[in-house]
């Protein structure tokens, strides 16, 4: 299994990042994915999770209406497309794979991770 994260970087505040995550070495179609993020000194958070298929989404609160996941099953590729970045965004961000379909399984292995940092 092999996850590999990019399009992190500094954005102002009210900015927009795309994150992709590129996947290899499992049937991508068939498994969760999600997006988790680590601020400095605090843990880990999920940040959004996308079923296998791509219908099912759940966001944490602190994201909803800011942050949409999403995938390219054709691309084995999965995304975080985030609008309206505010500093309390900035962390490092994760891929991360899931261990079934659906987007109750737990999480069985993650990407290394990028940056974004929102700073005017």
């Amino acid at each position: 299994v092999h996850l590999v994260e990019s399009g992190g970087g500094l954005v102002q505040p009210g900015g927009s990042l795309r994150l992709s995550c590129a996947a290899s070495g499992f049937t991508f179609r068939s498994y969760a994915m999600s997006w988790h993020r680590q601020a400095p000194g605090k843990e880990r958070e999920l940040v959004a999770r996308i079923g296998s298929g791509g219908a099912t989404t759940d966001y944490a609160d602190s994201v909803k209406g800011r942050f949409t996941i999403s995938r390219d099953n054709a691309k084995n590729t999965v995304y975080l497309q985030m609008n309206n970045l505010k500093p309390e965004d900035t962390a490092d961000y994760y891929c991360a794979k899931r261990g079934g379909p659906t987007y109750y399984h737990r999480v069985d292995f993650w990407g290394q991770g990028t940056q974004v940092s929102v700073s005017s």
